[in-house]
């Protein structure tokens, strides 16, 4: 039954913020469509773009302030709006991720712990901000860890093109 209600959450959410190409990046007030990580198989395979995944945790200051100050700067949005699929994704999620055909389990470490896509993902490097960019067709290019400055995250965004 749970995993039901997972099922109909996630076909609320892509509705709610989807088009014929598939789910917008930006909303009408011009703000960050976030996805979850659940939801990248479901895009439509037709217009498909990169993908931006953004790694955090709850408890991350740093995460916090690339939130409010980068990803929420006009010029990283615009930016971001055409050329990728952004992603936000608690590394520290409890809940199972089925991805890939696979399950991805949180993994208690000491206090805390991460699931294991995050550490996939992370290539088992677990620092906070990371900003994991997926090509088209959901394959790692790139974990680039560390808070971004606006101008420091388009120009590596640039940078992966050449």
């Amino acid at each position: 039954m749970k995993y039901l209600y997972s099922i109909v959450a996630i076909a609320i959410l892509l509705v709610s913020c989807s088009t014929a190409d598939g789910p917008t990046t930006v909303d009408s007030e011009g703000n960050l469509n976030w996805l979850k990580i659940e939801q990248l198989e479901a895009i439509p395979t037709a217009n498909k773009k990169p993908v931006l995944v953004d790694v955090y945790t709850d408890w991350c200051g740093w995460c916090k302030r690339m939130d409010k100050n980068t990803f929420q700067n006009d010029k990283v949005k615009e930016y971001l709006k055409d050329k990728y699929y952004v992603v936000k994704f608690n590394a520290e999620q409890k809940e199972p991720i089925e991805y890939r055909g696979k399950t991805y389990n949180f993994v208690k470490n000491g206090r805390r712990g991460a699931n294991e896509l995050a550490a996939e993902m992370l290539n088992g490097r677990l620092g906070y901000p990371t900003i994991v960019y997926l090509d088209k067709d959901l394959n790692v290019v790139k974990a680039s860890p560390g808070y971004k400055k606006p101008d420091q995250l388009i120009e590596e965004i640039e940078n992966l093109k050449s």
